[in-house]
């Protein structure tokens, strides 16, 4: 099983980019985040001519998540528990049938956190603990399963071209950094970094200052993956080509392959 996820940035701006990657890549499920769109004005039909089932999570204007899958889904969580006044559509997750039994998908994009002088830091935080508080959830049900998407989380100073650049960042502070180890302290797997321990492998670079064609890029997006979905994992690797076509992201998938 390919599982993909990528910020596209905007589904308006970016239909066609996305349509032509997903021919080419075809992964069996795609996680996007920052759809930009309401749910009823995501263009699932386009999706649907592809071979893929829709799920989306969405909001005017901005934030939103969205589920793809060549499988049926069995069941579709919308909405991170915990909060029931937070309103941000930044989460998702679905379950599909697999040959071994099922596979769960939980598609996320968190808070960005800046300025950290803000009210934006603090939610970022409890975000995370609330996603902390899931993931202890499903770890209950020792299936596998993958969280992926858009952290806003620099891990470690080798995820990132200039760390000192980035020390008062939300995406660098300390605080976000504990967080995203508390994660890993549960038992996931940092998919990409079980199959690649390279520095300065990015998945983001900003539209300004030149920072694609400097390679000023950090690696924000993530495949933590549970115990039993880590025993699976056969390739995880970051496809940067889309970040040099035209109107592009600036982030790039990410893709891992299960056994399943």
């Amino acid at each position: 099983m390919k599982i993909a996820t990528w910020n596209i940035n905007g589904i308006k701006a970016r239909l066609e980019t996305v349509k032509t990657w997903l021919v080419a890549a075809s992964p069996d499920i795609a996680c996007f985040q920052e759809i930009k769109s309401v749910d009823e004005n995501f263009p699932a039909e386009v999706f649907e001519e592809l071979g893929y089932n829709v799920a989306v999570h969405g909001q005017k204007g901005f934030n939103g998540v969205a589920l793809l899958s060549k499988l049926p889904f069995d069941e579709v969580v919308r909405g991170l528990p915990g909060d029931p006044d937070d309103v941000q559509a930044r989460y998702i997750e679905g379950v599909v049938s697999v040959p071994s039994g099922v596979v769960r998908v939980v598609n996320i994009y968190l808070p960005n956190g800046n300025p950290t002088d803000s009210d934006k830091f603090p939610y970022k935080l409890a975000w995370m603990e609330r996603l902390k508080a899931r993931i202890k959830e499903l770890l209950t049900y020792e299936e596998p399963f993958v969280v992926a998407g858009d952290y806003n989380v620099i891990p470690t100073s080798a995820d990132v071209y200039d760390p000192a650049a980035w020390l008062n960042d939300a995406l660098f502070r300390p605080e976000s950094r504990a967080h995203f180890r508390a994660l890993l302290n549960l038992g996931l797997t940092d998919a990409f970094r079980a199959c690649h321990d390279e520095p300065h492998q990015f998945t983001f670079w900003d539209y300004q200052a030149g920072a694609w064609q400097k390679n000023h890029g950090l690696r924000i997006d993530h495949f933590l993956l549970s115990p039993q979905a880590a025993d699976r994992l056969e390739t995880c690797d970051i496809d940067s080509e889309p970040r040099g076509w035209e109107k592009p992201s600036d982030h790039v998938p990410v893709v891992l392959e299960l056994a399943v």
